[in-house]
């Protein structure tokens, strides 16, 4: 049974060969795809990994130099937990990461949304917007960095407007696209109840884009993770960027791989935290 038969003729039993499974039942329905918790089998892959970490350095496959055991990793993280390194110990390089990226999320958040939206319901808005948008989002932010450095100086304020701007533009374009996917079947619908366009506005798009704009949320603030190592380049005395950095000029390989880690880990949680967010402001998504 190939895809095109299945297109042709969507049939239970046609469902069944071309995606696995036995044939459905009478009166049995499917789910979503990809529907169902996958906490186990992540827990699983994260621990078999680690597993493997730990299993090609313990016998010696591949030299300490080039990845540490994850025994070391560990032992260097309580050492630095209170031991300076590159003037700041490990908690308070995340601390200034953390500032840094955090808030230009929120800095972002606060214009990308509404600007986001405006694009959607008003053409002029996007007229004026669109163009600079896509002007500057496939340019890397390090493309723009000397720019930065120019007009606002190699302090604080510099790395937060770069990261800000890695932020804003994936997360302005999909609080478009989530306005541009509402039903207009809902809208005139409400507006048939008496609706006013404030409540339109308020009630059905806002509603409607949320799930579209809490994905470009998710997005964003892996774009400002990216972005704060090249930020963290010039100039900072302080952060995972800046400690990452430095311990490469030293060729201190359990360094940087212990930064790599904490801000992997510290974007994997914050994402989880969207998940939840994501699943108690739009319990619908993927269910209808």
């Amino acid at each position: 049974m190939s895809i095109i038969n299945f297109i042709t003729n969507p049939s239970r039993a046609s469902f069944s060969r071309v995606f696995g499974g036995a044939p459905a039942k009478p009166g049995e329905t499917f789910g979503v795809p990809g529907y169902g918790s996958s906490t186990v089998i992540s827990i699983v892959t994260s621990v078999t990994l680690l597993f493997i970490w730990w299993l090609v350095t313990t016998m010696g496959w591949v030299k300490p130099f080039f990845l540490p055991s994850p025994q070391s990793i560990a032992i260097r993280t309580i050492e630095l937990a209170s031991t300076e390194y590159s003037g700041a110990t490990l908690w308070q390089h995340t601390e200034w990461s953390l500032y840094r990226v955090f808030t230009a999320f929120f800095i972002a958040v606060g214009l990308a949304i509404p600007i986001g939206i405006g694009m959607g319901v008003n053409r002029v808005l996007r007229g004026i917007f669109d163009p600079p948008i896509e002007f500057y989002r496939p340019i890397p932010p390090l493309g723009y960095l000397p720019l930065t450095i120019i007009w606002l100086g190699i302090d604080d304020l510099q790395k937060i407007v770069l990261i800000a701007l890695a932020i804003f533009a994936p997360m302005a374009l999909a609080a478009r696209a989530g306005v541009r996917s509402v039903s207009i079947e809902q809208i005139h619908a409400a507006y048939s109840l008496g609706a006013n366009r404030f409540q339109i506005l308020r009630y059905i798009v806002l509603n409607g884009a949320m799930p579209e704009i809490l994905t470009g949320m998710r997005i964003g603030i892996g774009f400002g993770w990216t972005t704060l190592v090249a930020a963290e380049m010039v100039a900072a005395q302080e952060g995972l960027g800046h400690m990452v950095l430095t311990a490469a000029e030293f060729l201190d390989t359990e360094v940087v791989i212990l930064g790599i880690v904490m801000i992997g880990v510290i974007a994997y949680v914050f994402d989880l935290l969207m998940r939840f967010i994501q699943h108690k402001l739009v319990p619908w998504k993927g269910k209808m």
